[in-house]
């Protein structure tokens, strides 16, 4: 079971998160639309040999939000965290989570492994970059209070949905209870933006900064901008693993996830 616990970020934000299990420390960083509800399941299946630490980003669930908003002070708030769990831990993002697990790295966060899914970076031209005023929209979205806007925006622009496939999603249950974290939408793009959204290389800057053990991995059904996202990252980062995992997609079932997790950080 869970025992639910707030840390405290260096900006005096306050930090949600649950603790499962006893073991080596490993903290979960969720993605887009993500809150540490999202990562229990997977928290439930690593804690048989992890302590794990699975939080809410600030804005989102049981967190505080102390504006104005900084990938500095998520990263501090990723301290925060890795400090509660002992000073230094096992890092697992997901998506933008990896990105931001990514740039927690580079910044010297106590990250002394690091594991990725898919990091939704835009790295060639199979599939559109980013419009250069898709934050500016997003908030504009927000500050006008169309939630639900934010949610098909994200959906057709980033993740490079159907409009025909989304609008159907609207008024669903699973979209309504997504709605509460939508003022967040733009906190991921500025963390995905530190890396690459139009379709250039990635930064070099990472080769020497992230020296830790990495791993990167991605969905076999995964579409071909993600999978070469992954493949960049690879190329990038100076001691990496690259692990495909076949029959999924940029939604991976944890119960593929944690084997390849389990040896990576055993």
């Amino acid at each position: 079971m869970a025992v639910v616990e707030k840390a405290r970020s260096r900006d005096g934000t306050e930090i949600a998160y649950d603790r499962y299990g006893d073991g080596p420390a490993v903290v979960l960083v969720g993605g887009a639309w993500n809150d540490r509800m999202t990562k229990a399941p997977l928290a439930q299946l690593l804690a048989g040999e992890f302590s794990v630490y699975s939080y809410d980003r600030r804005g989102r669930g049981d967190s505080g939000d102390t504006p104005p908003y900084a990938i500095e002070r998520e990263i501090e708030d990723l301290v925060a965290v890795i400090d509660a769990s002992g000073g230094s831990a096992y890092a697992f993002g997901h998506s933008s989570g990896a990105s931001l697990a990514l740039e927690a790295t580079a910044a010297g966060a106590p990250i002394t492994r690091l594991a990725m899914y898919e990091p939704p970076y835009i790295v060639d031209r199979s599939r559109p970059p980013l419009p250069d005023d898709y934050i500016e929209h997003l908030e504009e979205l927000i500050a006008e209070g169309k939630r639900r806007d934010v949610f098909e925006y994200f959906m057709t622009v980033a993740a490079g949905m159907p409009a025909e496939m989304v609008k159907p999603m609207h008024d669903s249950p699973m979209v309504e209870a997504m709605l509460p974290l939508a003022h967040t939408i733009p906190y991921d793009g500025r963390v995905m933006l530190r890396g690459s959204m139009n379709g250039q290389p990635l930064p070099t800057r990472w080769t020497a900064s992230v020296t830790v053990p990495s791993l990167v991995m991605d969905g076999g059904n995964s579409p071909a901008w993600m999978r070469n996202a992954a493949r960049a990252l690879v190329g990038t980062l100076p001691d990496v693993e690259y692990r495909t995992l076949d029959g999924q997609d940029h939604a991976a079932a944890p119960e593929v996830i944690v084997p390849a997790l389990e040896e990576f950080f055993g």
